[in-house]
């Protein structure tokens, strides 16, 4: 298998587990400091740095503490070279399910997420 494929893979679990702990130090490690975080799912449309993002992550109620089934999944990681990737995941949060589309740059060996968009799905 190819080795970035498998470097990216342990990056996205990290990702999953930052995000279903609210562990702000966990996901500081997986995004680049000047990643985006952006949908335009919400109105006006959301656009955050990542001093702006963690401090959200940081307040808010984690799915672990609420018990939440995890429903984490990788649905597709395109490497297209050395230094760039792109991976299409999902995963849940209290009443919606999120479609991650996560660009990778590959920064002094280590492969970090420098932007997020993503598409929020109201489950009913």
């Amino acid at each position: 298998m190819n080795p970035a494929f498998d470097e990216i893979v342990r990056v996205l679990q990290d990702y999953f587990d930052g995000l279903y702990e609210g562990d702000v130090e966990k996901l500081g490690r997986v995004f680049h400091p000047r990643a985006i975080y952006a949908t335009a799912d919400e109105t006006p449309f959301l656009y955050r740095t990542m001093d702006e993002y963690f401090p959200v992550v940081a307040a808010r109620q984690t799915p672990a503490s609420r018990g939440e089934v995890r429903r984490d999944y990788i649905d597709s990681i395109d490497v297209a070279g050395e230094n760039t990737a792109l991976a299409r995941v999902r995963c849940s949060i209290g009443p919606r399910d999120f479609v991650d589309l996560l660009t990778f740059v590959r920064v002094d060996g280590t492969w970090r997420i420098i932007a997020k968009v993503f598409q929020i799905i109201e489950r009913p």
